[in-house]
């Protein structure tokens, strides 16, 4: 079960390396663009418990809640191709009572080109009835804790792709 450590710290990103599957690609050799989803929701499932501590069926049992997608904002840069080898890193980008952002990007294996950017909107609703709920206790620290906490108001996601290719090639 997931127990907040105050001491611990808690990275604020995670990152995964992989291969883009033959499989997974359209007649071009490119990533196919619905398999993008699945590389980013995987690479975090993967990442999150190595680096809390916490499988998310942990926050379901002992909260009653789960946070369920309502929006994707997503920017193809570059294409993602059979065989290459890739980083993908992930973070929540922004969070408020009830709702968290989470923000995907993909680059090559150097880290120096932007492949994709991809924005994923969440609510926190009770497992009973589905209703909107508040994020409370350790989630809401875990939430501090996990956060850049940007203020996105402003923010769109093309802005958000120039950063980080101004960030990568800057690396």
């Amino acid at each position: 079960m997931f127990e907040y450590n105050q001491e611990k710290h808690y990275p604020k990103e995670t990152e995964s390396r992989v291969v883009v599957r033959f499989q997974d690609c359209d007649p071009l050799q490119h990533l196919n663009n619905a398999k993008y989803f699945d590389y980013f929701f995987n690479a975090r499932e993967d990442q999150v418990p190595k680096l809390y501590g916490v499988e998310m069926i942990d926050f379901i049992k002992k909260y009653n809640a789960a946070w369920v997608v309502y929006n994707h904002n997503i920017a193809y840069v570059r294409p993602a191709k059979v065989g290459e080898w890739i980083r993908i890193r992930s973070r929540i980008l922004w969070y408020n009572h009830n709702t968290v952002l989470v923000e995907y990007y993909m680059t090559d294996d150097t880290q120096r080109e932007l492949k994709t950017l991809l924005w994923t909107t969440m609510r926190y609703v009770t497992i009973k009835d589905g209703m909107s709920t508040e994020h409370k206790g350790a989630v809401l620290e875990f939430l501090k804790a996990t956060s850049e906490d940007l203020d996105i108001q402003d923010l769109s996601i093309n802005q958000r792709v120039k950063h980080l290719k101004s960030k990568l090639i800057g690396s």
